[in-house]
């Protein structure tokens, strides 16, 4: 460490340190480029006058080091908007404290008592809004995020105090319906009679969202060179391109409560998300879905790396218009003129977007982000996908443990697949596996021959002669 940089702490905080309005459960990148930026922009307009508790969901996080840094952390915008070049920095001050749920249950119980707090935000990735039957109301904490929720929330209530504005910001469609049914689902399993059942229901709103901002994290390779430039040592900067969407389904009435809109930020409060997310998680989230694990088994680690690669730019541009965009219900035009201003995204320069951190939870983001593709292109093509399946036989290859690199997912799914490897027919029992998919994928036929044929070529040949065979088909 550069012992003439200073260290970022509390002396380099502009704004006033406002009341926390706001718990957050998650502290990793996307919320804090995300939700805690746009924070910073309305506090800094006088417009919201709140801050951010930070609630760590899982038993490892950041949240120390965050308070090292008086929870200070600086976001660097890099990349193309409306046209114009944006390179900028900015001290984030949203966050008031942090609460470690593993380490002091109490506190985090205690928000409940803050009758300042009225917004309730999450990422805990696509495997976190679940429900696990194990979870009790006397666990300290609970194993899922609505095992911990609930138990907050019956807090809440039991001290008669006002509701929240539930936000989800994890990436499943109906985010804040299932969050919602899980918790009820919950409130009876443990119990927790009519009465909260009412509560939950008239003095909660629970909002669906859709959220769109490329977050590619901490850029360690220019860290120090920015440290200096700035002064100050930073050890939490989170690079993220300068566009970003924020589509929330629910009652207008949060377009006052959260004047995210008023600050001039690109929000969108809706009663129909629908058309936003197809497009959104058909046309950015696939493709990332599909070039992580088959880029990575080719040894690129980036996605600007995939889209400088000839033949994996064409296999990505041949994914989105012959494979998704006839797919989804919207206008032909409209579609193609999203996929360009993606790939541009995809093609930012400043955003070093590693696939690696695309790769945490794969198992979910494919039931999410290209599993409905894939059945809506077979419905209407009366084929498979080759692009999407290759991108599942890539994963069935990393998840067997025999890729240079290791799957990093939830502990249930690599114990599923721990179990499926030692199957003499593991490609059939982990693609007919519900546990992992929600539902039989052997029912596609012809699946089960394609994804072992693939499986054949990257084992002999490399997914990149994969990615080229199928290049030079004609679809």
């Amino acid at each position: 460490m550069d012992k003439e940089l200073k260290q970022l702490d509390n002396t380099f905080r502009k704004l006033p340190q406002y009341p926390t309005k706001v718990i957050q459960f998650g502290e990793g990148n996307f919320l804090r480029a995300f939700i805690d930026w746009q924070i910073q922009q309305m506090n800094k307009q006088g417009l919201f006058q709140g801050g951010v508790a930070v609630v760590q969901p899982i038993d490892r996080g950041m949240t120390k080091v965050l308070d090292e840094q008086d929870d200070l952390y600086t976001t660097l915008l890099e990349g193309k908007l409306n046209g114009q070049k944006v390179q900028d920095h900015e001290i984030i001050e949203s966050i008031n404290e942090t609460i470690r749920p593993y380490e002091d249950y109490q506190s985090y119980l205690d928000l409940a008592k803050n009758d300042d707090i009225q917004f309730i935000f999450s990422n805990t990735t696509e495997a976190g809004i679940a429900f696990d039957e194990n979870d009790n109301l006397t666990d300290q904490p609970q194993n899922s995020y609505p095992g911990k929720l609930t138990a907050l929330l019956y807090e809440r209530f039991k001290l008669g105090k006002k509701g929240f504005q539930i936000i989800p910001c994890e990436l499943i469609n109906h985010n804040g319906n299932t969050l919602k049914e899980i918790v009820l689902k919950y409130a009876q399993l443990w119990d927790l009679g009519q009465d909260f059942v009412d509560w939950i229901n008239q003095e909660n709103d629970f909002y669906a969202t859709l959220v769109d901002r490329i977050v590619p994290g901490y850029p360690k390779e220019r860290a120090a060179d920015l440290e200096k430039e700035w002064n100050y040592h930073d050890r939490l900067i989170v690079k993220a391109e300068p566009f970003l969407i924020f589509v929330i389904e629910g009652d207008k009435k949060l377009e006052k409560l959260l004047p995210l809109k008023e600050a001039g930020l690109n929000v969108v409060v809706t009663d129909d998300m629908q058309p936003y997310r197809n497009r959104k998680v058909s046309l950015l989230n696939g493709p990332h879905t599909t070039m992580s694990p088959i880029a990575r088994l080719a040894g690129i680690d980036t996605v600007g790396q995939v889209m400088k690669d000839p033949d994996f730019y064409k296999f990505i541009n041949d994914e989105m218009y012959q494979e998704i965009i006839p797919t989804v219900a919207l206008p032909e035009q409209e579609l193609n003129d999203y996929a360009e201003g993606v790939k541009e995204r995809f093609e930012n320069p400043y955003v070093n977007h590693e696939l690696s951190s695309i790769a945490l939870n794969s198992i979910s983001k494919f039931q999410a982000r290209l599993l409905p593709t894939f059945k809506r292109y077979f419905a209407k093509e009366k084929k498979l996908p080759l692009r999407i399946t290759l991108a599942l036989a890539s994963y069935l290859k990393i998840y067997a443990g025999k890729a240079d690199f290791a799957p990093e997912d939830t502990p249930e799914v690599l114990a599923e697949f721990k179990e499926l490897r030692q199957k003499d027919n593991y490609v059939q029992a982990t693609l007919a596996d519900e546990k992992l998919w929600g539902e039989d994928l052997t029912q596609f036929p012809g699946l089960i021959d394609l994804v072992k044929q693939d499986l054949q070529i990257i084992d002999q040949q490399g997914s990149r002669k994969a990615v080229q065979m199928i290049n030079e088909k004609e679809d």
